[in-house]
Parts: C-alpha cells; sequence; structure tokens
C-alpha cells in the first residue's frame, strides 16, 4: 500500500508528524515541531521544511496556517500569524507555464519571506515570496501582500497596500485606552457577580462605547 521510494520516504515522516500534532495542544506542537517552548501553534496548522524556519520567542500560529519555509522562512518575536493564511516562499508558475510541472522541475523559483517583531498578520492572508514585511507591521484580513510592507504601518487590500502608519506614542496611548478599558470591564464584572478572572478583558456587554 505504501511506496518504497525516496521522496515518499522523505515526505511520511512530516505526514506523521502532523497527524500526530492533532491530538496535542498548542503547546505541545510547538514542542513536537522543535519550536520555542513560548510559541503556540494551533490544529491544522503546517510548517513546510521547518529545517529552513527561524522564528522568535511568543509567537502564535492559527489554526489552517501554511507557512512554506521552502525557500526560507523568518518571524520576528511577539508576531502573530492569522487562521487559514497562506505564506509561500516558492513558486511553480514558471514550470506550468512550460509544461514541466513534474516532480523535481528545476523550474521552481526560491524566495525568502521576512516578517519582523510584533507583526500582527490577520486571518485569511496570503504572504507572496520574496517579501520582506517590517517590524510592528499590521495586516488586516483577506489581504494579499505581493510586495514590501513598511514597519509600523497597517495595510490591506488585494493587492495590500498602506492605510495607516503608527509611531510609537500611538502605540502608547492605545496601551493605555485597552488596559483602562479592561480595568473597568473587570470592575464592573465584579461588582454583578460575574466572574472577571482570567487574561484580557470579561467577554459581554459593559455599557462602554460602541455598546
Amino acid at each position: 500500500m505504501f511506496f518504497d521510494d525516496e521522496r515518499s520516504n522523505r515526505l511520511r515522516p512530516q505526514i506523521l508528524t502532523e497527524l500526530v500534532g492533532q491530538y496535542m495542544n498548542d503547546a505541545e506542537r510547538a514542542r513536537l515541531y522543535g519550536l520555542p517552548e513560548t510559541t503556540r501553534i494551533r490544529e491544522r496548522a503546517k510548517i513546510v521544511s521547518p529545517e529552513n524556519l527561524t522564528i522568535g520567542e511568543h509567537c502564535w500560529i492559527g489554526e489552517g496556517a501554511t507557512l512554506d519555509a521552502s525557500g526560507g522562512l523568518e518571524i520576528g518575536e511577539h508576531t502573530s500569524i492569522g487562521l487559514n493564511t497562506l505564506i509561500f516562499t516558492h513558486s511553480s508558475w514558471l514550470a506550468n507555464m512550460a509544461l514541466q510541472n513534474h516532480s523535481g522541475s528545476d523550474l521552481i523559483e526560491r524566495k525568502p519571506v521576512t516578517i519582523g517583531r510584533g507583526c500582527f498578520i490577520g486571518g485569511l492572508v496570503v504572504i507572496m515570496a520574496g517579501v520582506t514585511i517590517g517590524d510592528f507591521a499590521t495586516v488586516q484580513p483577506n489581504s494579499v501582500v505581493a510586495k514590501d510592507v513598511p514597519e509600523r504601518s497597517l495595510v490591506a487590500g488585494n493587492p495590500a497596500r498602506v492605510f495607516q502608519r503608527y509611531d510609537e506614542e500611538y502605540i502608547e496611548s492605545e496601551i493605555a485606552r485597552v488596559r483602562a478599558e479592561n480595568e473597568r470591564r473587570r470592575a464592573v464584572a465584579a461588582e454583578r457577580g460575574d466572574d472577571a478572572a482570567g487574561w484580557g478583558s470579561p467577554g459581554g456587554r459593559f455599557g462602554g462605547t460602541g455598546e
């Protein structure tokens, strides 16, 4: 039933690793893949050529994400990769055009992708080969990133383009705003007898702006 050839024997350990990983939590899965202990990698996420992946501390990889590291992939610390996001570091386009899309084709092109530290990559994003995303960048969901993204910028769309740039002062003001609102929500929850334990703010309606 199983082939006993070089390609099959090379791919089978990766297949078995992914299968076993489905029965683990995100931290256990990170250890199985040899990622930093602080990495959280969710179910159905896939890493192609994990030996070519460099990833920093405290990263999060969402459900169903595919990280193609065959051409080299670097992800900085404290960066999140959204659900079902696709990162490509290779292309078979020319092999298709030349009708040479066979295993081992010499028309596969590989280019590394670099994603900086402190980045938020939304769900259903596609990042093309050769792209560099700067530190503290945000990529909105459903975007296609085909060109480099400047640091401290928000990009969106297909193709993605810059919609906003933000400096450290802006981020600090947003940190203060969110922490104050979360503290208010926890206080309201405690007053009405709700469980306010845990990280972040409790869910629900709390009579604030936009509610």
